[in-house]
């Protein structure tokens, strides 16, 4: 087992195995068996992984990293440049993408209708009682989406010129490096009503 667990790879895939098993348990025993809402279900199962991968790595970089960089000694500092940060910007970017694609499937698997109503904040047919939690749910969605947009179009395009992906001079490495920055913390300050909006409709709306 500890020859297991030391290795990366294998560990995930057996996660990912284990996980597969539940999902076809779960499909045996649902009332519609292996329906569209079982299929939502395993969107959401994604959506919900990929999202922990994507905060997580948001809060990694705004909680640790951001913050503790001034205080590590100049001669380290590109360890974590050449081979920290860019890894761990790879994971951030592509579960950023995955999290918004599954998000977006699990909101159309719901019917068009549903999505329609989310995506223009219960304005679709009309503004009537009870489309309040639409409006809710349809920023969570929005600001998830402007944060994926700032992820690609923002951060990782400087990130790449900051440490050296792209080689820029000093100037601009220093004015991406900034760039990025605030754009993550943007993410960051972005993060938490948007997850208010998720977890808050999925518990009192279903």
């Amino acid at each position: 087992m500890a020859n297991l667990l030391s290795n990366f790879r294998n560990t995930i895939i057996l996660s990912l195995l284990l996980a597969a098993l539940m999902i076809f348990a779960f499909g045996r025993v649902a009332p519609g068996g292996f329906d569209l809402g079982f299929w939502q279900a395993v969107l959401r199962w994604a959506h919900v992984g990929s999202g922990i991968l994507w905060i997580g790595l948001l809060y990694y970089f705004n909680f640790v990293q951001i913050r503790v960089m001034p205080s590590i000694p100049a001669e380290l500092k590109p360890a974590v440049g050449k081979h920290i940060a860019p890894e761990a910007l790879f994971w951030f970017r592509w579960a950023a993408l995955a999290t918004v694609v599954f998000g977006v499937g699990v909101l159309f698997t719901r019917g068009h209708a549903y999505a329609a109503e989310v995506l223009s904040f219960g304005l679709a047919g009309g503004l009537v009682q009870g489309d309040q939690g639409f409006m809710l749910m349809g920023v969570g969605v929005w600001l998830a989406i402007v944060m994926f947009l700032n992820v690609w179009g923002i951060i990782w395009p400087n990130q790449k010129r900051a440490l050296g992906i792209v080689v820029v001079d000093d100037d601009k490495k220093a004015k991406a490096a900034r760039v990025a920055m605030l754009a993550s913390r943007t993410n960051l300050l972005l993060s938490l009503p948007m997850l208010t909006s998720m977890a808050m409709y999925q518990t009192l709306f279903g």
